[in-house]
């Protein structure tokens, strides 16, 4: 028991360790630098005048909050859709539900110009739920339309056209530039306020996805065992797909559309903890927002002093991650 305990605690000392570097190494580099008593300076005595002071509390503070919180959001959303659908591809930047989010509130911003932060959050969650429920009634409609190959093929080509009427649509009512930030996923862009309104969804949505996590476990390992332990299919699948509809909506507003994620951080969870969806959500939260707020970091330095796109950054380790998995596993379950 002693044990057990001290294992938690260096687990939770390096966590707080490893955030806590990430945080500073955030506010600290940028396209300018900023000193220690410059940060110091800013959080304790602010001056609204001191243009230093205002980068770091309303440029890189948000931003480095705002990586990690999409990077939870999005690996517990691809977590969950792969424990759910047993599909190793599976992911939200995958399967249609981040473009449907993109593309609803393309529609928001060309018809509802000055809508508010809320409204955007909604009409993302909205388009999140759009892109998922397209995928999955076509794929039913196909044969074999469910197996990870196809899934992934249906969610690419899917999310290609709903981005291409969302640009055409952005093109025709000049709107380009406005919604450029849900395409190019800009965290320099990131909105104070749409974080904080995004908040009380986000807590639903982990909060839901902890209430399924033991029920996932089984249904990972096969729908007639999930039976057999008197597992409400559809109950658990409905309430893991309104998790991820929020946790992928809420990101979309936060931050845009930002690839692999959702698929490379949950099988590195699995390889660190297990099976068990009990840890695996929680330490792909973790590990997801370690990976998007370092990946952040990285896109600042790969073209120094300009910033590569987060999605270039993301894309390098996620495409070869593709590959491999679908060379590994062809087209079969995992």
């Amino acid at each position: 028991m002693n044990s057990l305990l001290s294992h938690k605690f260096v687990q939770i000392v390096v966590l707080c360790i490893l955030f806590s570097v990430t945080v500073v190494l955030s506010l600290f580099y940028g396209s300018k630098s900023m000193s220690f008593v410059m940060m110091w300076q800013a959080f304790f005595h602010f001056d609204s005048e001191n243009m230093d002071h205002l980068i770091i509390q309303t440029s890189r503070l948000p931003r480095v909050i705002g990586a990690l919180l999409v990077g939870a959001f999005m690996a517990v959303s691809g977590a969950l859709m792969q424990g759910m659908t047993r599909n190793y591809l599976a992911s939200p930047s995958i399967m249609g539900v981040a473009d449907g989010s993109v593309f609803v509130i393309t529609i928001c911003i060309i018809f509802l110009p000055g809508a508010s932060s809320m409204t955007l959050i909604i009409y993302s969650l909205i388009g999140s739920a759009l892109g998922a429920a397209l995928v999955f009634s076509i794929a039913r409609m196909l044969p074999n339309g469910m197996t990870p190959l196809t899934l992934a093929i249906l969610g690419t080509i899917l999310g290609t056209f709903l981005n291409g009427i969302s640009q055409a649509l952005a093109t025709y009512f000049q709107v380009s530039q406005n919604i450029s930030f849900w395409y190019n996923a800009r965290l320099h862009q990131m909105d104070p306020t749409l974080i904080k309104w995004t908040i009380p969804f986000a807590i639903v949505g982990l909060l839901l996805a902890f209430a399924v996590a033991r029920s996932i476990t089984a249904i990972s390992l096969g729908d007639e065992l999930a039976n057999g332990l008197g597992i409400n299919l559809l109950e658990v699948k409905a309430l893991t797909m309104l998790s991820v509809v929020i946790l992928t909506g809420v990101s979309v507003a936060i931050a845009g559309n930002i690839p692999f994620i959702g698929l490379i951080i949950p099988h590195i969870t699995r390889i660190l903890v297990g099976q068990d969806y009990r840890r695996i959500i929680p330490y792909a939260a973790v590990v997801g927002a370690l990976f998007l707020a370092w990946s952040d970091i990285i896109s600042r330095f790969l073209n120094y002093p300009y910033e590569t796109p987060i999605g270039v950054v993301t894309a390098l380790f996620g495409v070869p991650f593709f590959l491999y998995l679908i060379k590994k596993k062809g087209g079969w379950n995992i």
